[in-house]
């Protein structure tokens, strides 16, 4: 058997469980359904543990042996990282699995950050947010990106190898939000709307770059940025400055703060990336079957 190729997943949370039912639906077969379950509610219940709403009968370690099963096809590892909120409390992460996707035999490797990883070329296949992508390496200019299929052509070469493969089709949506008595009768809250707007949209300042690519400067001229007072609800804030933009998945909240839900601007999405630097037949071969026949996502790049 050939050796593994290396594929850099996030962590935790909903893109890890995104990346490992693609693996399971491209595999067909019931040890990588159960790979994908296994992990996914032992890293919701370490969630609930971390955040103490679930208080575990074992220590840390103990439960991490009893998790891991390292060198086992289809079996996951897990580690020991130190949280990132007040405290550093200690959090059960996945590390670690080898999966076999017939003839391709896949290494999947946690990383807090596997677009970095790319980025260093330290692997040549790997999964992250397309939000990153626009946070990082997209460029900036007078016309916005209205969604990913435009991304690969917003990386400079000389900036990154790395280039969006395809989504995962785990999509929520960075969303214009206004109040109603902004919006003129008969008027969509939409790109053209924002075009014409002078004044206040609330944003996350993480957001930033990512809403200036996605809008484009020409459309943000008149436009001030401003940002939730820490501890406040997105939402709350948009509704106090009259429009912004977040994620969205069913708008309920927005709805609650009297909020009109306008354009989804950009998918918030997993998606499968490549160094195109870093070619090999084996990263091909792994990247043709990663590629899913029939794509969840609204693109394949």
């Amino acid at each position: 058997m050939s050796d593994p190729v290396p594929v850099a997943v996030p962590r935790k949370g909903r893109p890890l469980e995104a990346v490992l039912e693609r693996v399971a639906a491209v595999g067909h077969h019931e040890a990588l359904d159960r790979l994908a379950d296994r992990v996914s509610n032992t890293l919701r219940y370490e969630k609930a543990v971390t955040k103490g709403s679930v208080e575990a009968d074992a220590g840390p370690y103990e439960r991490l042996a009893e998790y891991s099963d390292p060198g086992e096809p289809n079996e996951p590892e897990f580690t020991l990282v130190r949280d990132d909120r007040d405290g550093k409390p200690r959090r059960i992460v996945f590390d670690a699995a080898t999966v076999e996707l017939d003839d391709v035999t896949l290494k999947l490797v946690g990383r807090e950050e596997p677009f970095r990883a790319l980025r260093t070329h330290e692997f040549a296949l790997g999964f992250d947010s397309a939000d990153l992508v626009l946070e990082e390496v997209v460029a900036i200019r007078e016309t916005g990106v209205a969604g990913l299929a435009d991304v690969n052509e917003r990386i400079d070469p000389r900036d990154t190898d790395v280039r969006v493969v395809n989504g995962l089709g785990d999509t929520v949506y960075h969303t214009l939000m206004a109040s109603p008595d902004l919006l003129p009768s008969g008027s969509e809250l939409d790109r053209e709307f924002i075009e014409g707007y002078r004044g206040d949209c609330c944003i996350s300042p993480r957001y930033e770059r990512l809403v200036n690519a996605v809008l484009g400067t020409d459309a943000l001229e008149g436009i001030d940025f401003v940002y939730p007072e820490a501890g406040r609800e997105e939402e709350a804030a948009i509704s106090d400055a009259g429009m912004g933009v977040y994620l969205t998945v069913t708008g309920s909240t927005a709805r609650e703060h009297g909020l009109v839900l306008g354009e989804h601007l950009f998918p918030s999405e997993t998606v499968l990336m490549r160094n195109v630097a870093e070619r090999t037949p084996a990263v091909e071969r792994a990247r043709d079957r990663l590629v899913a026949a029939e794509p969840d996502s609204e693109i394949t790049v």
